[in-house]
């Protein structure tokens, strides 16, 4: 088997061989083993010939190979525990125990995980929000010097670019800022696998994949999920690093504490495959994309009511270098409905299903795999919608971040003896959890911070909207530190 062969297409190869499993997986690849046991097909462990994540020399070793290439970092590593694995790896291997460590604060719940595992005590950046759509800007690098300045003993930057919304930071001035003091910078790149593809020879090879990603722009460590913008199965993603800031071979040990020793090589075909395809049709999907897109704005460009989220519309700088095209953001802002409303009837009447709905607006994820009729159907369904919705007399106020400030660090707070109190009874109480609206995962309160009252008036109106608030049982209790007298 050569290693430069497809990594399905030996999966496959081997299926339909005369080998027989005296092995894991249980099913045997049986096709009396369920309902699903034409997927088990595919599904083996680490035998003879298929390489082993954990000391990749073979296929799998090429195959990651193959990722690295198509994003020019200087190596590449392959996820099967989602790119939660690879924040977490990075995050540790940045910051020893009882570092410290600045953050954005819009940073998924990983980041706050890796602290708590790690002890850190937490610095944070908050992001100016775009008053226009209620959603976090992006990270200045002027003030990311200014609070490393600040805040010396950080080991590390962490930000989130683009963000779950699709607003891109300018990666490289954050970098120039980090390593000219000589901190390293993380990017959960998670939302933007697609960003930096550079298997066409030039950067503007793939065209809406020619945004230059953080990898070109200097981050020493970048984490994308596969999954959530490429044609890959949920749960892949990859870890670049580059230059020599990081300890890899600590990074490795950490991949192996957090990675399954039991991979599935039906999620790493899966990323071998998706990787071969943008190799081979990248460049005329995204090309294809990039036409529904500027298609789909000139039909939006007669809604009333309903705005579409663009750098173009924009009063302000915001910091944000660019805007990912893939990220709807559909603004009822200043009109008689919610987000939650609208996403309820583009699921009920449209049969279209939002990623995500927030307070003054919903989210719609479109990839190089959504074709006309999808970008089409959207488009139609916003434009009846707008019909519908009137314009409220008062524009609803931009809500400004809140800051619980911590009292005590995460770790201290998550490892306290705690216990549950109503919403109402927890004013200046410290937080023995994350308070977290989810999608997107972005804590509202993190374990340690003591928590103001008007902290807890904008979790109520989170949740009489109807939306989701992780670490608030439905009874309305969350779980503080218990005061000791």
């Amino acid at each position: 088997m050569s290693v430069e062969e497809s990594l399905y297409r030996a999966l496959s190869a081997y299926s339909e061989s005369d080998f027989y499993p005296c092995h894991m997986p249980g099913h045997k690849r049986s096709p009396l083993s369920g309902g699903m046991a034409h997927y088990y097909k595919i599904d083996i462990t680490e035998i003879q010939g298929f390489d082993n994540l954990h000391q990749a020399e073979g296929i799998l070793l090429e195959a990651q190979r193959r990722a690295n290439r198509l994003y020019g970092a200087d190596e590449t590593f392959f996820l099967v525990n989602g790119s939660t694995c690879g924040v977490l790896a990075a995050v540790m291997t940045a910051a020893g125990p009882g570092d410290e460590i600045l953050i954005a604060r819009n940073c998924h719940k990983s980041v706050y995980h890796a602290a708590i595992l790690q002890g850190l005590r937490v610095r944070y950046y908050q992001p100016e929000m775009i008053r226009e759509y209620d959603i976090c800007g992006g990270v200045c690098p002027e003030e990311i010097g200014r609070l490393l300045d600040q805040f010396p003993e950080c080991k590390a930057v962490v930000v989130t670019s683009p963000t779950y919304e699709g607003i891109i930071s300018d990666v490289e001035g954050i970098a120039a800022e980090a390593h000219q003091r000589g901190k390293i910078l993380i990017v959960d790149e998670a939302h933007g696998a697609h960003l930096g593809i550079c298997s066409a020879g030039t950067e503007d090879g793939m065209g809406v994949a020619s945004k230059r990603g953080a990898v070109s722009q200097g981050a020493d460590l970048v984490i994308h999920s596969l999954h959530k913008t490429l044609p890959s199965m949920t749960q892949t993603a990859l870890l670049h690093v580059n230059g020599g800031r990081v300890d890899r071979a600590k990074l490795r040990k950490y991949l192996s504490m957090f990675q399954s020793s039991s991979p599935s090589y039906v999620l790493m075909a899966s990323m071998d495959s998706c990787i071969r395809f943008l190799e081979d049709h990248g460049r005329e999907w995204f090309a294809s994309m990039r036409r529904h897109y500027e298609i789909f704005c000139k039909k939006m460009e007669n809604l009333q009511q309903i705005r579409i989220g663009k750098m173009t519309e924009l009063s302000e700088n915001y910091a944000l270098k660019d805007w990912d095209i893939g990220k709807i953001v559909i603004s009822v802002k200043g009109t008689n409905m919610m987000g939650k409303e609208l996403s309820d009837i583009l699921r009920e009447n449209y049969h279209l299903e939002l990623e995500m709905a927030a307070e003054t607006y919903v989210l719609a994820i479109m990839t190089l795999m959504d074709e006309e009729k999808g970008w089409q159907r959207l488009a139609d369904a916003l434009i009846e919608i707008d019909g519908r919705i009137e314009k409220k007399q008062t524009q609803s106020a931009i809500k400004n971040a809140v800051f619980c400030k911590a009292k005590q660090t995460m770790a201290e707070a998550f490892h306290s003896p705690w216990e549950e109190v109503f919403l109402k009874d927890a004013s200046s109480r410290i937080s023995a959890d994350f308070i977290t609206p989810y999608p997107p995962g972005i804590p509202f309160v993190a374990p340690g911070e003591q928590i103001k009252e008007e902290a807890l008036r904008r979790i109520e109106e989170y949740r009489e909207t109807g939306l989701f608030v992780q670490g608030v049982s439905p009874e309305g209790r969350i779980r503080v530190v218990v005061e000791i007298p």
